[in-house]
């Protein structure tokens, strides 16, 4: 039976790692949020309860042929703050 215990407690204490949570834009300021994506590349950051996406520094953190958009992200001080650029998938010639 103790056996059974401390494995369960051992299993209970590693599945933290799976509950990591991402920054959230709307916890953060501008300039936080901003100096993250600044100073990380490319970061997954949320923007509301289910939302979230990767925000890059610039282009060399996307793939070849994706484009970068502009992105701003509401803050906790500025309700469109600019804190990178989205990787956004090339849009290829239409077959019809």
């Amino acid at each position: 039976m103790l056996k059974y215990a401390m494995t369960s407690l051992l299993l209970l204490m590693g599945s933290e790692a799976w509950a990591q949570s991402r920054p959230v834009s709307t916890t953060l300021t501008c300039s936080r949020a901003a100096g993250l994506v600044a100073s990380q590349g490319a970061v997954v950051l949320g923007t509301g309860v289910y939302t979230y996406d990767r925000y890059v520094n610039g282009p060399n953190f996307c793939l070849r042929n994706e484009p970068t958009e502009p992105a701003w992200v509401p803050t906790i001080d500025n309700p469109q703050c600019f804190v990178g650029y989205l990787c956004r998938r090339f849009q290829g010639p239409s077959n019809r």
